[in-house]
């Protein structure tokens, strides 16, 4: 998957707090939108998981799904599908930068879906995904602050 879609926002919190949210999920369902379960399937040594299990219901995507991560400390997270029903393909990230008692997150998400869409209708709603995302994250973040 070539294309991907990409956007940023500065949370008020530092950047270990951000990720305490990030690989939060059993949390996902009280402020990530269009998320009705997060489970961990399978916990990592570093004590954060490596793959969770999402049931999401986000007009017009509603799918069950296995991501699989890969954690650099308080600085990134990858992921990739492991398996899915609709989607086919789903490769994304959070990557943090630390603004001196402030962090940027930037989001990039590239999604392949088993039914055709319009590439500029599929990135339209990564761009949604994204910034619901981004801006729940916020708010949840700086709730905890």
């Amino acid at each position: 998957m070539a294309e991907q879609t990409t956007s940023s926002i500065v949370i008020d919190a530092e950047p270990a707090a951000v990720m305490a949210v990030i690989s939060d999920f059993d949390a996902y369902p009280e402020w990530a939108q269009g998320v009705k379960k997060a489970d961990v399937v399978a916990e990592g040594g570093d004590g954060r998981p490596d793959q969770v299990y999402f049931e999401l219901d986000a007009s017009p995507i509603k799918d069950a799904y296995t991501l699989q991560y890969d954690w650099h400390g308080d600085s990134s997270v990858h992921w990739t599908l492991a398996e899915g029903r609709m989607l086919k393909a789903m490769d994304g990230s959070y990557e943090l930068a630390d603004r001196g008692g402030s962090t940027e997150v930037t989001y990039r998400l590239a999604v392949d879906i088993s039914i055709p869409m319009i590439g500029m209708l599929k990135r339209k709603a990564e761009k949604v995904i994204i910034d619901t995302a981004l801006k729940g994250l916020k708010k949840r973040v700086e709730s905890l602050g």
